[in-house]
């Protein structure tokens, strides 16, 4: 079985995320969305969140599951079996980090990074984008799955209260 990581923060999980996954799991027998739990970063959502909005978001794929990990996305690939990561790239500048983090996971374990472009229609698209325009009342009902739509004006508006 070919199996594959799609890694990120997913905070929150937005269309571009969902687009990537998608495509990978055309790819690959099984795709492994890997929430990246830093206790350190302060997040929006907690890794169960992210985790539970992404099991939602990904309910159709049948050759994905959802994980978290901590410390090495390496570490977590050999435990898993993963012999690919995949991360979308929207722009040159994402291919300048993500070739150089390619080149440290490849020296650190046997794995492989396939880039894939973004669908132009999420180019721009960012999670920390869509919670600045979410928080200050932007419509990003085309950004983000409906749940998470829900999650996120949720969670803004417990914040704003919370003031």
């Amino acid at each position: 079985m070919r199996r594959a990581a799609c890694p990120g923060s997913f905070d929150p999980v937005t269309n571009g995320h969902i687009d990537i996954i998608a495509r990978a799991a055309t790819l690959f027998d099984e795709v492994v969305v890997a929430v990246g739990v830093n206790q350190a970063k302060k997040r929006l959502f907690t890794p169960e969140e992210r985790i539970g909005m992404l099991t939602e978001s990904c309910a159709g794929f049948s050759n994905v599951r959802i994980d978290s990990f901590d410390g090495l996305l390496t570490d977590f690939c050999r435990q898993q079996d993963v012999v690919a990561i995949v991360k979308g790239l929207r722009a040159v500048s994402d291919f300048d980090y993500e070739l150089q983090m390619a080149q440290m996971n490849s020296s650190l374990a046997d794995i492989e990074t396939v880039f894939v472009p973004t669908s132009p229609e999420y180019s721009f698209l960012a999670s920390s984008l869509v919670k600045e325009v979410a928080m200050f009342g932007g419509d990003v009902s085309s950004l983000v799955p409906d749940h998470v739509l829900r999650a996120l004006t949720d969670r803004l508006a417990a914040r704003r209260s919370d003031v």
